[in-house]
């Protein structure tokens, strides 16, 4: 039997996700898809401040809703720098502008700046084999064919993406743009460290 189609009904393109520091934080649907994927979902167990729980019961806030208040807050420094005419500052070529392209690559880079960490955070740091670290477990999972998949719907290059979120920690040192290096500044540099500083 055919499915019928409601009258009034349209598929919902922007959600809302209630935070306690930002009220709420708005993604799209595609930018769900990110967020409801392995690699972001399995921050909703790993504890941000590793075993501090112990001793600190209340400090029981996870990576994942660190990583969305990075993403928002990322957002909101993007937003007011473009405002305030900041395609210059940041380095846009306007003639190759997508005007919504580094938006969309900055907001993924932050919410997934943390996906290679382990179950206990830096404490379990010294548990990765070899010279691996939770930077070069976070490039491998952006490059994943699960996520290779979400950014081309997103539009956008895991390359891309891996720089803003790793920022000097990038594993393989890439070389930046002016406009990646200000960018990946937001997530991880001395300016904001975002990414770091934001609980």
């Amino acid at each position: 039997m055919p499915e019928k189609k409601v009258r009034g009904t349209a598929k919902k393109n922007n959600h809302e996700i209630r935070d306690p520091i930002y009220a709420f934080i708005h993604i799209n649907s595609s930018e769900r898809e990110v967020l409801n994927s392995a690699p972001v979902q399995r921050l909703r167990h790993i504890h941000q401040l590793a075993l501090t729980s112990l001793v600190y019961p209340g400090a029981t806030h996870r990576r994942f809703e660190h990583s969305l208040g990075v993403m928002e807050l990322a957002t909101r420094i993007y937003n007011a720098v473009l405002e305030n005419g900041g395609i210059d500052i940041l380095g846009i070529d306007r003639s190759n502008y997508d005007g919504m392209y580094y938006r969309r690559v900055l907001r993924m880079a932050a919410l997934v700046h943390d996906i290679g960490h382990a179950p206990f955070s830096h404490a379990s740091e010294d548990l990765f084999p070899g010279d691996c670290n939770h930077e070069a477990m976070t490039l491998q999972l952006i490059e994943s064919d699960e996520m290779e998949k979400l950014w081309a719907m997103l539009k956008i290059q895991a390359e891309d993406v891996a720089k803003l979120a790793l920022g000097r920690d990038h594993p393989k040192k890439k070389t930046f743009s002016n406009t990646e290096a200000i960018l990946s500044e937001i997530i991880t540099g001395n300016a904001f460290e975002i990414g770091r500083a934001h609980v």
